[in-house]
C-alpha cells in the first residue's frame, strides 16, 4: 500500500459514520465602491491612472490634436491602427498604418517610437485602460512593442469599478488591460521599466462632447 492510499484510507474511515449533509452554494458579492457622480468618477480615473506612473491629460475635443503632437514631440516614426479614425496626427511623422498593406511584424514595430490608439473602457477604481483590440486599438502587439503608447479615452468610457466594465466587454475578444507602463521588479525591488512593453504610457482623456 503506497502512503498516499493510506492516507486516502484513513480519511475514508474517519468519515465512515459522517452523514454528507448538503448545502447551498452561496455566490460570493463583490463589495462595491459608493456611487458617485460620474465627473467624480473621471477625476479618480485620472488620479489612479497617475499613481502608475502613467501620463494622464484631460481636454475638450477640439485639443485633442494638440495634446496629441505633444504627447508625440520626439518622435519620428508613429505607427497607428487601421481604424483610428477620429484622431487627427501632426504633419511631419512618419505615419505608419498597420495592415495597410501589410501586418507588421515584430522587427517592423520596434523600428518605430511610438503607437497611439484608442481603448475600450476606462476603470476609475484600479486605474485600468482595457483594449479589446477593435480596428480603432489594432493589435496586441501594437500596443506592446512601441516604447511610448498614446492612449485615448473619452470620458463616457470611464467606469466606476471592475464590476461596471464587465459587462462592456466580450469574453470572446483578446483583452489587455494596462495600468501603467510596463515595469517589472528585480531580486532587490528595483523597478525597471519597459521590459515587457511602452517604457511610457500617455493617457488622454477626452472631455464628452455635450460639454
Amino acid at each position: 500500500m503506497s502512503a498516499r492510499e493510506e492516507v486516502l484510507g484513513r480519511v475514508r474511515a474517519a468519515l465512515a459514520d459522517v452523514a454528507p449533509q448538503a448545502r447551498a452554494a452561496v455566490a460570493p458579492t463583490a463589495p462595491r465602491v459608493p456611487e458617485r457622480p460620474h465627473h467624480e468618477v473621471v477625476d479618480l480615473f485620472c488620479e489612479r491612472v497617475a499613481d502608475y506612473r502613467a501620463v494622464v491629460e484631460r481636454c475638450a475635443v477640439d485639443e485633442l490634436g494638440d495634446r496629441v503632437a505633444a504627447a508625440l514631440a520626439g518622435a519620428a516614426r508613429v505607427v497607428v491602427p487601421p481604424g483610428l479614425a477620429d484622431v487627427a496626427l501632426p504633419p511631419g511623422l512618419t505615419v505608419v498604418v498597420d495592415g495597410e498593406p501589410d501586418v507588421l511584424g515584430a522587427a517592423e514595430l520596434d523600428a518605430v517610437d511610438a503607437v497611439v490608439t484608442a481603448a475600450r473602457v476606462g476603470i476609475a477604481e484600479t486605474g485600468t485602460v482595457v483594449l479589446d483590440h477593435a480596428p480603432d486599438q489594432g493589435r496586441r502587439a501594437l500596443t506592446l512593442v512601441p516604447d511610448l503608447h498614446v492612449c485615448v479615452v473619452r470620458e463616457e468610457q470611464v467606469v466606476a469599478d471592475v464590476p461596471d466594465a464587465l459587462p462592456l466587454l466580450d469574453p470572446a475578444r483578446p483583452l489587455t488591460w494596462i495600468s501603467g507602463p510596463s515595469a517589472t521588479s528585480d531580486i532587490e525591488l528595483s523597478r525597471v521599466e519597459g521590459v515587457h512593453g511602452p517604457r511610457t504610457l500617455h493617457v488622454l482623456v477626452v472631455a464628452d462632447r455635450e460639454g
